[in-house]
Order: structure tokens, then C-alpha cells, then sequence
């Protein structure tokens, strides 16, 4: 199977994208669709495949290349954190009104390319999930918002990163914050 991708290097990838995004814009457009892409996880190749949503450098190219409202993202916390190089905040505010979904979750890091993920608490990962959240608030952020992947918890048998009970608890965590947030934001 990885034979038919020999050719495809990022640059090519990157193409083939605008390539699909360009045609799907007057239905998109017509119907007021927003694509929201997600990003590549990890942020780094695997089995030497190219990867070309994995920074900001790479985020702002693709809706500079594709510049219209349609084309946004997938806000991924933890797929743009498995680099710790990725500046969150930074990625939100380049792609501000442009990001049409989040994904907001916590990962730590243990050393370069290997990372567990963790509770939404910020004490319990490597990121400051308040900041990521109020980074959203602060760029006018109103689209859906999901507390992705959880752990098996309280004895749950679910499929790996899809336990319930920890995304509900990182689903009431998150909302805490934006409570937080708001009330900040209006004193």
C-alpha cells in the first residue's frame, strides 16, 4: 500500500488539498458549509508519509492559500500538542474566525515524540487549558466545542481514548472555565 504514495511528498499533499478544496468551494459556498480540517496526529510523519497540518506556519499557509471562510480548521489541542514546539494559543490567534470546531484536551509530555494522553485538567497535563480556552474567547470562538478523547475510568470498558466518563468530566471542566472566563471578561 505505501507503494502508491512514493510520489507524494508534502508539497504534492499540500496541492492535491487546495487542488479538492478549490473544487468543493461553490458548493461549500452555496450552501454555507465550513470544512474544518483537522490536523495531523501526531504532528510529525508516520511510517514516512508527509504530513502538512501539523503548525502555525503550515495552518496559515493553507487558509492563505485557500483564503475563504469556508476553509477553517479543526482546532486539535492535542494534536497540535504532541509537537511541544506548537504554540496553541499562538495557532488560535493566527487562524482567528477561521476555526470552525475544537477539540480541546490535555496531553503530557514524558520526552520528544512520546506523550500520554491525560484529564482535561491543566495540573494533570502540559498545557494550561485555561489559557487555550480563553484564547478561544478572546478570538471570538462560538462554534462546537468537545472534550476530545478520554481515559477508561471507574472500571468503563471502552474503546481506547473514547472513555465516556472522562470526556463528560472534561466536557463539565471545560465549561467551568468558559463560566470563568466570562465573568472575568464582564467585571
Amino acid at each position: 500500500m505505501f507503494e502508491k504514495y512514493k510520489d507524494v511528498d508534502n508539497e504534492k499533499l499540500f496541492h492535491n488539498l487546495v487542488y479538492f478544496l478549490n473544487k468543493i468551494r461553490p458548493v461549500c459556498e452555496k450552501y454555507d458549509i465550513k470544512m474544518a480540517i483537522h490536523p495531523d496526529d501526531p504532528a510529525w510523519p508516520v511510517f514516512n508519509l508527509p504530513r502538512i497540518i501539523t503548525n502555525k506556519d503550515n495552518v496559515i499557509r493553507l487558509l492563505n492559500t485557500v483564503d475563504a471562510e469556508f476553509n477553517g480548521l479543526t482546532l486539535c489541542s492535542g494534536s497540535y500538542g504532541s509537537n511541544p514546539d506548537n504554540d496553541i494559543c499562538g495557532i488560535i490567534r493566527a487562524a482567528k474566525g477561521r476555526i470552525h470546531f475544537a477539540h480541546v484536551r490535555n496531553l503530557i509530555h514524558h520526552a520528544p515524540g512520546k506523550f500520554d494522553e491525560a484529564a482535561h485538567l491543566s495540573r494533570d497535563g502540559s498545557f494550561d487549558m485555561y489559557e487555550i480556552m480563553k484564547t478561544l474567547y478572546e478570538v471570538g470562538f462560538d462554534g462546537p466545542v468537545r472534550p476530545d478523547h478520554g481515559r477508561a475510568i471507574w472500571g468503563e470498558v471502552a474503546m481506547p481514548g473514547y472513555g465516556l466518563y472522562d470526556r463528560a468530566l472534561g466536557a463539565a471542566y471545560l465549561n467551568g472555565l468558559l463560566e470563568a472566563i466570562e465573568k472575568a471578561d464582564k467585571k
